[in-house]
């Protein structure tokens, strides 16, 4: 009976977690773009909508690193295009552009820093890198595909429009993936689709991490609404 070399089951265990991180990728593709749909029932400012699915998107950029973050946001927006987008091409780079500034950031100094602290600063990181590339990529590609706008019209909605519309969307999903974070990924562990913890800290609770959470979220939640109209 022959015995299986050291390199052999290198490679069929190789094979075994690629194979298991692309079913996990797949998953969290599947799970963005439901979340996706169910964000169209919030109410929504002008011709914005708020969107839940960079949750899901950083969960797994923060899970399988920030090149993970950047194909589920492409295929998600890819998907979102070919089934119930009018907004075409330009509205798919949009997407990508927004949902890969957020959570490729946010996962890439997660990564760098495997901590609560690091967490809270890299999605602190990633709002702002949402909101600065969405006011350029806004006022230079708005004009091209909403009828009626000029450049200019557009230039004046950055402050007043864009500006707050981003920092609310990116201040609800940054607090959204604190909060989800860790109870998400434990049971993906538990069920095996997802690798052991790189960081003891993930497993404990704290109290006031999750209090602060809560209070962020709601912040920008109030906020959200009021832009939205609501209250």
């Amino acid at each position: 009976m022959s015995v299986p070399t050291p390199s052999v089951t290198r490679t069929t265990a190789r094979s075994k977690i690629d194979t298991k991180t692309i079913v996990s990728l797949a998953m969290l593709t599947a799970i963005a773009y439901i979340v996706m749909l169910l964000s169209k029932l919030m109410p929504s400012v002008m011709f914005l909508d708020f969107d839940f699915k960079d949750v899901v998107i950083c969960i797994g950029g923060f899970t399988f690193g920030p090149m993970a973050a950047a194909i589920i946001s492409i295929l998600v927006a890819f998907i979102e295009m070919i089934t119930i987008s009018t907004t075409g091409i330009i509205g798919f780079i949009m997407n990508a552009l927004a949902t890969c500034a957020f959570c490729c950031t946010a996962s890439f100094v997660y990564k760098k820093l495997h901590t609560k602290k690091g967490a809270v600063l890299g999605l602190g990181l990633g709002v702002v890198c949402l909101v600065v590339v969405m006011l350029l990529w806004n006022y230079l590609i708005t004009p091209l595909y909403m009828t009626g706008y000029t450049r200019a019209d557009v230039a004046a909605l950055l402050p007043t429009l864009f500006f707050p519309f981003n920092l609310a969307k990116g201040g609800m999903n940054m607090a959204a993936t604190l909060l989800l974070y860790a109870p998400v990924v434990t049971a993906m562990r538990k069920a095996g689709v997802v690798p052991p913890s790189q960081s003891s800290q993930e497993k404990k609770i704290n109290a006031g991490f999750v209090l602060f959470s809560l209070a962020l979220l709601a912040t920008f939640v109030l906020f959200a609404l009021v832009l939205a109209g609501v209250i």
